[in-house]
């Protein structure tokens, strides 16, 4: 930390559960108790799932079960950035499964758009606004590169807008910007926490029951289903959906197809009238600039200024702990980096400042894996993009325990899982390694170098 740095003033709390209106936690699990469905987790993906398995069956007996409480992690620590893609990008989508891609584009619209009307169906006030996003351009290289994911969108027949030179004033005033690449449908914008209470609460309008504070120890196999063991009892269920995002997993064959990186936050206090027309952005979109050490920034209901990512930090034999949380160093990189963005705010204060950790897979989208002889799903690996296709893999995998055939489930992104990571020491190094030809790759005009060149082609790689 620099004597200059104003981070330091900021509560180290994530703004999105710094909220009075926080649901108090519900009571632990104590003794047995025998349910149809068990759901492991409660960020977006339990929460999702939970509420399906009892749409798609009325009247059938559905438990969560949260560790701690309701999207304490990653559901409660993101931008909230809520995107239609189901592939961490259409760039991403094209290079694994450009045969599927067409159908991919069309299940994610349609999920974003059954997500908004969800919203609205089940009275979730969580200032979901359709903004879109702007990929902007910092650098030349990053023009030639929006220039190129123009083509290919355009050759898809998605619709978006080029913005080049002094035109992406337009949209937003910096100082560092040279273009941007607009599409104004397929993201919105949202509270994530409020997102999470409120399908909480229609959960338990639809007969479902919610526990906090029961972490999960072992699953196993039972005579009639599943058996789960927890810190307040015993569940037995005929069926499981696991979604503990990147936190040890409860199912031997997922082990290693995820790791926790941290990705850090600052959230700015409200901008006033002066200071919001000094950077323009009438639009509201959401931000990403075009680097491979990207940043990401919104604004909220209130006109704070989220601005968050440049690095994904990963430590040696990493689990997720709370005292990973705050780094100072990439706080110290972010209000830079921000100022850098926006001088006009070069003196406006930050009022949050939070990290959390992302389960990041070697494909960089979510997997769902079934286990115990279909009676178990296990479903991570979002990195950093779940908001919106936590909700279309929850349904998938509530369709797969039930047997259902649907076009999600015969997807090759479902049907085949992710190549795991090595073990340690050479997951650390190889991460470390990735890192640094990343950062190299970003001063020296986005030129990737043999390694990730090399990763590209075994279809492996580690996203900032």
């Amino acid at each position: 930390m620099t004597s200059s740095s104003r981070w330091h003033a900021a509560a180290p709390i994530p703004f999105w559960l710094d909220d009075p209106d926080r649901p108090a936690p519900r009571p632990a699990l104590t003794g047995a108790t025998s349910v149809d469905t068990v759901v492991v987790g409660g960020g977006f993906t339990g929460l999702w799932a939970a509420l399906a398995a009892l749409e798609a069956d009325p009247g059938s007996s559905v438990l969560l079960l949260e560790g701690t409480r309701l999207a304490e992690n990653a559901s409660g620590r993101n931008g909230g950035f809520c995107s239609a893609s189901l592939t961490h990008g259409d760039g991403n989508g094209r290079s694994r499964w450009p045969d599927e891609m067409p159908l991919l584009r069309r299940l994610g619209e349609e999920n974003l758009a059954g997500l908004v009307t969800d919203v609205a169906r089940l009275g979730i006030d969580c200032d979901l606004e359709a903004t879109g996003e702007l990929t902007l351009a910092v650098e030349p290289w990053q023009m030639e590169e929006l220039r190129e994911e123009s083509a290919a969108l355009g050759a898809a027949g998605v619709p978006h807008e080029l913005v080049d030179g002094p035109d992406i004033d337009r949209l937003v005033r910096s100082p560092i910007a040279v273009g941007g690449l607009l599409e104004r449908h397929g993201t919105v914008m949202l509270n994530p926490a409020r997102l999470a209470w409120g399908l909480a609460d229609a959960i338990e309008t639809a007969g479902g029951r919610i526990v906090e504070g029961t972490p999960a120890s072992r699953l196993q196999r039972a005579s009639e289903g599943i058996e789960l063991r927890t810190s307040g009892g015993v569940v037995s269920a005929r069926r499981a959906v696991i979604a503990t995002s990147a936190f040890r997993p409860l199912v031997r064959r997922t082990a290693g197809r995820t790791v926790p990186v941290y990705d850090y936050v600052l959230m700015t206090e409200p901008l006033d009238a002066v200071q919001r027309a000094s950077i323009g952005w009438e639009g509201r979109q959401g931000i990403g600039d075009a680097g491979n050490q990207f940043h990401y920034l919104r604004l909220t209901s209130d006109d704070r200024l989220l601005f968050g990512g440049y690095d994904a930090v990963y430590r040696f034999g990493q689990r997720v702990e709370a005292r990973h949380e705050q780094d100072p160093a990439t706080f110290d990189h972010l209000e830079a980096d921000l100022t850098a963005m926006f001088p006009s705010l070069a003196e406006v204060g930050f009022s949050h400042r939070w990290g959390g950790a992302i389960d990041t897979s070697t494909r960089f989208c979510a997997a769902a894996t079934i286990s115990h002889k279909g009676r178990v799903v296990t479903i991570n690996g979002f990195t950093g993009l779940g908001v919106g296709a936590s909700r279309f893999f929850a349904r998938t995998g509530v369709d797969l325990l039930a047997g259902r055939r649907t076009e999600a489930t015969d997807l090759e992104m479902i049907r085949r899982p992710p190549v795991p990571f090595p073990p340690e020491p050479i997951r650390w190094a190889g991460i470390q390694a990735t890192r640094r030809a990343i950062a190299a790759a970003d001063a020296h005009d986005g030129r990737r170098g043999p390694w990730l060149r090399l990763l590209d082609r075994l279809g492996l790689g580690f996203d900032s």
